[in-house]
């Protein structure tokens, strides 16, 4: 059996308080900073023995974490999550590129900046521990984190227990902002072709329809590609038949990807196509939420050219039910830069994902 890492995730944050904010009194200037960029706001507080043994216990600096700097410091505890590396990715390149700054240090120069998190733990202030997330504050598109503590023990444990959940929250605000950027403009033919199959997405108009075709009997298949710059981008769709809930199951998605993408897809050298890598790196499976509450099963990987040229890259993939038709709908998006880095394509590739509407879901603005 094809191993096949799974990981149930719920990217929901859970805070111990809540509020949520935005500015509409006055206009905002633009953002400062690249996507996938995070100022962090806080002191660098050196942690408790007890702190560290706590730390080491979660496990979250290591090399299966891909993190693996020394944490000494309530910073280095906040970088640790923020900065780990991303899955399934054939260069390390982390979550996001951290930057600190200390509260004295955080004037004008540094509010404009796009994702701030900012930790404040002071016991004559605060007799709870609370998180206030806004957006668009002192700049937009901009995204804020704050986390008030009465004390540096109630941090730790808090940041602990969700400071992934709060990395998350982040990486939804980029994948929100790009999806707004996509609305722009989009591929009319490729909306065209989903729509005769009751389905939407947010294609940008710099994409071609490469293929639009019945790949077999049951499995239709909608190929999409940008090539122009130095990366090529690709987004594919494909539908089949439900049979039962195992067809969620990794080793169904797995067997499926390779079927469709070996056919679709072939290398130079006679007899090559794409397959999906499974030694050097398994691919990754979790549960997440589309469309404000549609479960869709997300699946990261490296796909590689098998009986050919040394090639690869990312992948990443979202499937759902969709329960209107009785079919299981996936689709992907693979990159292909070698040489270089691959988050910030890959994320925004990874926003057209999140963009596909099933009958079920509400209409996409035209």
């Amino acid at each position: 059996m094809k191993k096949f890492f799974v990981i149930a995730v719920s990217i929901v944050v859970t805070f111990a308080w809540v509020s949520c904010s935005k500015n509409t009194g006055h206009t905002l200037t633009s953002a400062t900073g690249s996507i996938y960029e995070c100022l962090v706001v806080m002191n660098k507080d050196v942690l408790t023995q007890d702190q560290l043994n706590a730390i080491a216990a979660k496990s979250i600096v290591n090399e299966a974490s891909g993190y693996a700097e020394p944490v000494t410091t309530t910073y280095d505890m906040v970088k640790a999550i923020m900065g780990a590396d991303m899955p399934c990715m054939p260069q390390m390149e982390s979550y996001f590129r951290v930057m600190q700054v200390n509260p004295a240090q955080f004037d004008d120069m540094f509010k404009p900046t796009r994702n701030i998190l900012i930790v404040d733990i002071d016991p004559q202030r605060y007799t709870q521990l609370k998180v206030k997330v806004s957006t668009d504050h002192w700049s937009t598109p901009q995204a804020i984190c704050r986390i008030q503590a009465p004390s540096q023990e109630e941090f730790v444990t808090y940041w602990l227990e969700n400071g992934e959940g709060i990395r998350e929250w982040f990486v939804n605000q980029e994948i929100t902002r790009q999806i707004k950027f996509y609305r722009a403009g989009t591929n009319k033919d490729a909306r065209t072709i989903l729509q005769s199959q009751g389905y939407d997405l947010l294609l940008p108009s710099d994409y071609i329809v490469v293929m639009d075709t019945l790949l077999s009997e049951d499995t239709k298949v909608l190929w999409c590609c940008n090539n122009k710059g130095p990366m090529r981008r690709d987004v594919i769709v494909y539908t089949y038949p439900y049979t039962d809930v195992k067809a969620f199951t990794a080793d169904k998605l797995n067997a499926k990807r390779d079927a469709v993408l070996s056919k679709l897809i072939t290398g130079s050298v006679e007899g090559s196509f794409m397959g999906t890598e499974y030694k050097i790196m398994p691919p990754q499976l979790r549960t997440i939420l589309v469309q404000d509450s549609a479960q869709a099963y997300e699946v990261r990987g490296l796909w590689k050219i098998m009986n050919g040229e040394a090639m690869g890259g990312p992948y990443v993939s979202h499937t759902r039910l969709d329960h209107v038709n009785g079919r299981v709908v996936t689709i992907e998006t693979f990159l292909y830069a070698a040489g270089q880095k691959k988050r910030n394509a890959l994320r925004q590739n990874e926003a057209i994902l999140y963009t596909l509407t099933l009958p079920e879901d509400k209409v996409l603005a035209k």
